[in-house]
């Protein structure tokens, strides 16, 4: 994954320097012009720091998850989660810098962030504690909704600063719970047995 962000970062430059880096990396509405911007823009950054930034987090979050799957089930994961995210804050920024007290965020996102927030919310739902508390503790699923919206919303927030796509991080954070509670990523006779119990 590091590599194919290196790859990208360097793509980018080029086709920065040709004047065209919008046309392949940057998803923006509508999203039928450059459709395959929707993937393309997961793998892409703004710069070297928020490069090295999405880095970090990838291998903090992404080296527990990644050990625990396939290579291709973490990097399919990972696309699509990411491409979500993407989808979300271009499809519903309009939507939201209507409301009042609503910073007004980019409508044009490049960055893994939201997969990276896949991946955090991936290891929120689906790690032993977590697993283990909901076997034995009868929590109304309202309740279990409201305490996974509260913890998007806090660690989105934790993350604000003009420029960032928060409703990326949202979107990608609350994907990453559903994919956890699902154990989408579960390979072996363990991740047969809890997708056929359910």
């Amino acid at each position: 994954m590091l590599v194919a962000f290196a790859v990208v970062f360097a793509a980018q430059g080029i086709t920065a320097f040709a004047g065209v880096m919008g046309t392949f990396f940057v998803l923006a509405p509508p999203l039928t012009t450059n459709p395959w911007t929707i993937v393309t823009s997961v793998y892409a950054h703004s710069g070297l720091g928020h490069l090295v930034s999405n880095a970090l987090a990838l291998l903090v979050f992404g080296w527990p998850v990644a050990r625990a799957t396939t290579r291709w089930r973490f990097h399919a994961f990972f696309a699509s989660t990411g491409a979500i995210a993407g989808v979300a804050q271009v499809a519903l920024t309009g939507v939201f810098a209507s409301l009042p007290f609503v910073p007004v965020a980019p409508t044009a996102v490049l960055g893994a962030s939201g997969a990276v927030f896949a991946l955090l919310g991936y290891l929120v739902a689906s790690n032993r504690l977590s697993t283990g508390l909901a076997s034995f503790i009868d929590v109304p699923q309202w309740l279990a909704v409201l305490v996974v919206l509260g913890l998007a919303t806090a660690v989105t927030l934790a993350t604000a600063a003009p420029g960032v796509a928060l409703i990326a991080h949202f979107a990608g954070f609350l994907v990453g719970v559903v994919g956890g509670r699902a154990r989408v990523l579960a390979v072996g006779s363990r991740g047969l047995s809890d997708s056929v119990s359910g």
